[in-house]
């Protein structure tokens, strides 16, 4: 009797360590995925060959002084006509980003654009009126998070990418 006892608290305590494990994994799953997507209106499409990134892009507006990235799409925002701030995860779309070199492609809205400059900046020091300023030739901003994790899927810098057409 006290062996079947023994072997009952074995398998109880074996039956909690496997559930506290898969519920440990589950909680890592859904706490490091940004939130399910949410509804936008789709109006264009972003493509960058040299990293496969083909994705549809949203229309965003600010509220309350912020600009909501969509989770999985391109966010699109402009104060001017020749300059577009084109927005992203870091953990979805925009995940190779970083891999982009100067003079590569970038399709927008049916037009070829080409980096001219790809910055890293502490997210305290980015100037979003310096970044949505007017400019002679068309221009795209891609940025997106970069450097360190930090709470609510954010980071400590912006990998800044501008891309012009010709």
């Amino acid at each position: 009797m006290e062996i079947r006892h023994r072997f009952n608290l074995y398998n109880l305590r074996f039956v909690f360590i496997l559930m506290y494990f898969v519920g440990f994994i589950i909680f890592l799953y859904i706490g490091l995925n940004p939130a399910e997507a949410t509804s936008y209106d789709i109006f264009t499409k972003l493509e960058i060959p040299s990293i496969d990134l083909s994705s549809d892009v949203a229309k965003i507006t600010l509220n309350d002084h912020q600009l909501t990235t969509p989770d999985y799409v391109v966010g699109s925002f402009n104060r001017v006509a020749n300059k577009i701030l084109l927005i992203g995860h870091s953990s979805t779309v925009f995940k190779n980003l970083y891999k982009l070199d100067i003079n590569d492609s970038v399709i927008y809205d049916n037009t070829e654009y080409y980096v001219s400059s790809i910055k890293v900046i502490s997210k305290n020091n980015v100037n979003m009126n310096k970044l949505l300023s007017d400019t002679d030739k068309k221009t795209i901003v891609m940025m997106t998070c970069f450097g360190q994790d930090l709470k609510n899927q954010d980071a400590t810098h912006r990998l800044i990418i501008t891309a012009e057409a010709e």
